[in-house]
């Protein structure tokens, strides 16, 4: 019997507290300070490497496969516009207002609830629940710090707000820096090399080109020039010209693959900033993605980018509320969404077999 009248009001008085606690990127310790505490005095015991915390059920088997239930405590700073103040948990008309609230601390609280009722009782699969830092800058000692030193997964479930439908496929990102160098001369006089004129065919490219495999759940590759730097004055003729382009992978290609692809293409220099952030996917005959389905849920791609990116096991993204809402003013999570969330993931999870 779940008594989700229960978890629903440990939940939502977690939540508040942890909108409290400013936990911007790489500023989480007291925010993981006070959900560490929060989790020993419900009698759990957690590990903790900086500033990641997790639990894993008291009936643990080897021989079982592991399911790893993972949101994450950090938050983008606040942005411009907020009327409410975004460290002041405030309820209105079942919504509760905070930075946070959305993404992804309703996932986190509703995880963990999930959690105490899943793990106190036989299942077919180990569970293991982490609360992480750094997901929305990807930092290295988030998510990643961490996975080594747990046993392995067999599948994961990351908790952002996606209306709790499951996204069974995710964009990866890339990030290229593009250099093309030229001869600095004096703009009056025939003399130098513009470097920007050298760029202007490689921009062209990015913007026109389409790689042949698409992705029916994400669609193609896009590719996007998002910033571009040259020149130091107006009487010189820059000798280079930088550009920035922002790179959204499907599940066809890996990202080493795209950059590969891109050098054979242009003639200016390309580095990649990082081939860490793949895109990601799970079969749609997966068994938590068919039960998904035979309640009612649709699966779907995400555009947007989650920790699912440095996971090298199958997962899927489902969580309660909108990503329309996430890094917005005046934020929040409808408490309704945190109590459907809380009984479907054990609806979802209860008794399923991998």
């Amino acid at each position: 019997m779940i008594d989700l009248a229960y978890y629903t009001s440990e939940a939502v008085t977690l939540l508040h507290s942890l909108i409290g606690i400013p936990s911007v990127s790489r500023e989480e310790e007291a925010a993981a300070d006070f959900l560490q505490n929060y989790i020993e005095e419900t009698g759990i015991m957690t590990g903790r490497s900086g500033n990641n915390i997790w639990c894993i059920s008291p009936m643990f088997d080897l021989r079982k496969p592991t399911i790893l239930l993972n949101s994450h405590i950090d938050t983008v700073k606040p942005v411009n516009g907020w009327r409410k103040h975004p460290y002041t948990p405030k309820t209105e008309n079942g919504k509760l207002y905070g930075l946070g609230s959305n993404d992804a601390g309703a996932s986190v609280v509703s995880l963990f609830q999930a959690y105490r009722h899943l793990s106190a009782t036989e299942q077919a699969y180990n569970l293991i629940f982490l609360a992480s830092c750094e997901e929305e800058v990807s930092g290295k000692n988030g998510i990643e710090s961490v996975l080594p030193q747990l046993p392995a997964i067999a599948l994961g479930i990351v908790g952002e707000p996606t209306e709790m439908q499951p996204a069974i496929a995710e964009k990866g990102l890339m990030v290229l820096d593009v250099t093309a160098y030229g001869k600095a001369g004096h703009a009056a006089r025939n003399e130098g090399v513009n470097a920007i004129y050298k760029v202007l065919e490689d921009v062209q490219w990015f913007r026109d080109y389409r790689f042949p495999k698409e992705s029916p759940l994400l669609g193609p590759v896009k590719m996007s020039v998002t910033q571009i730097n040259a020149g130091t004055q107006h009487n010189v003729v820059p000798d280079t010209c930088t550009f920035v382009v922002d790179i959204r992978s499907n599940e066809c290609y890996s990202n080493e693959e795209l950059f590969q692809e891109i050098c054979a293409h242009i003639q200016s220099e390309a580095k990649a900033r990082s081939f860490r952030l793949n895109s990601s996917h799970i079969d749609a005959n997966h068994p938590f993605v068919k039960r998904a389905v035979k309640m009612g849920r649709v699966p779907f791609g995400s555009p947007t980018l989650s920790d699912q990116a440095l996971m090298k096991f199958p997962s899927v993204k489902i969580g309660p509320g909108k990503s329309s809402r996430s890094h917005t003013a005046d934020e929040y999570i409808l408490l309704s969404e945190i109590e459907e969330a809380i009984g479907m993931y054990i609806e979802l999870l209860d008794g399923l077999v991998l």
